[in-house]
């Protein structure tokens, strides 16, 4: 088998992780092939002022349908709302934490008006600006290590990402603190993968038994918000899929820019209707975009 993936060392460390637990199911070897996606070639753009369908991905589809590869790893949260129709989500291993987390040698209390965060995410930027903290927001790429050493370098005073990615690389001793989900709530997808093949592909069975129902829904139950809605990262949309005893619970926000909060919505049911209770939030949603 020949796995596609982008070249950071985030996404080489994913599909990694996932190589070796296929390979112990099926023994034998995963030929890991990079192939560098458009997003990965911009790197001075905030995405949400930019086309971002399939920005990290469409490559890598590409590659799939042409058969140069027989199954792509990708961070869930980067995938586009619609696949091609020759394509499926086989697998979504069990998820890894969703928080956000701040960089910083500060902690967020310290972090008074005029200090520089850096951010590309318009989502993160709300929510700064809904906690009324007066930040100069600076825009912000590249890898993980590199935003480290900016936020806690002479270029800024914070940043905030994703934990998962950092617990992916061990970089946990950089992090100064973990925000509750209801306090920043994630992007749809945070800290899962997503495994694509070809709906044709004959080991794609084998590909399957990598995948975790619990968190399948959960990231299928926030995309379903996006999808409803038809946006992707231009508006700042949170939203979180969790499993609680033997409830399902589909937790999204909506705010403007300037943080102020237009719909929060918490729908409750089966994790058999997960799709359902993403989908009904869409909907509601919809009024007010």
């Amino acid at each position: 088998m020949i796995v596609g993936t982008r070249g950071s060392q985030l996404a080489l460390a994913q599909t990694n992780q996932v190589c070796a637990t296929l390979s112990a199911l099926t023994g034998k070897k995963i030929d890991v092939e990079i192939i560098k996606t458009k997003g990965d070639k911009i790197t001075t753009s905030q995405l949400y002022n930019m086309d971002s369908k399939g920005l990290f991905t469409k490559e890598l589809d590409i590659a799939l349908l042409e058969e140069e590869v027989d199954f792509t790893v990708h961070s869930f949260k980067d995938l586009p709302t619609e696949l091609d129709e020759d394509l499926e989500i086989v697998a979504v291993p069990k998820r890894e934490s969703p928080n956000e987390v701040l960089i910083s040698n500060k902690t967020w209390d310290e972090l008074g008006p005029g200090s520089r965060l850096g951010t590309s995410s318009l989502r993160r930027e709300a929510f700064c600006n809904h906690y009324e903290k007066e930040f100069e927001l600076k825009p912000i790429r590249g890898n993980i290590e590199t935003r480290i050493q900016k936020a806690l370098g002479d270029d800024l005073d914070a940043t905030i990402m994703a934990e998962a990615g950092l617990k992916r690389l061990n970089l946990t001793k950089y992090i100064k603190t973990v925000f509750p989900i209801d306090y920043i709530t994630p992007p749809a997808g945070q800290g899962a993968l997503a495994i694509i093949t070809r709906k044709d592909y004959e080991k794609k069975e084998t590909i399957a038994k990598l995948n975790d129902y619990i968190s399948m829904q959960e990231v299928l139950a926030e995309k379903k918000v996006l999808e409803e809605l038809g946006v992707g990262c231009q508006w700042p949309i949170g939203s979180i899929a969790r499993m609680n005893d033997k409830e399902f619970n589909v937790y999204s926000i909506l705010l403007t820019k300037e943080g102020e909060i237009l719909k929060e919505q918490n729908e409750k049911g089966s994790i058999k209707d997960a799709l359902e209770l993403g989908g009904r939030i869409g909907r509601l949603f919809a009024d007010y975009i």
